[in-house]
């Protein structure tokens, strides 16, 4: 039985820094983007979160370029 993966769907998902916790640990949040192309370039997407965060105030401290497949056997 071979399994085959499909690709399904892509996101986008960036974690920013929102301030600081009253004993000095950072306070962090995520905003995933939905619909991104499944073969866009990874650059281009860690680009794209960097000019999205650029118009805020908020540092970005990690991107996520998250990949689903649908696994289905082989007909």
């Amino acid at each position: 039985m071979a399994i085959e993966g499909i690709p399904y769907s892509a996101a986008l998902v960036v974690v920013y820094q929102t301030g600081l916790s009253p004993l000095g640990a950072p306070i962090t949040r995520q905003k995933t983007f939905n619909s991104i192309r499944f073969d866009a370039p990874e650059e281009a997407v860690y680009d794209a979160a960097h000019a999205l965060f650029g118009l805020t105030k908020h540092p970005v401290l990690d991107v996520f370029f998250r990949k689903t497949w649908e696994l289905a056997e082989e007909e």
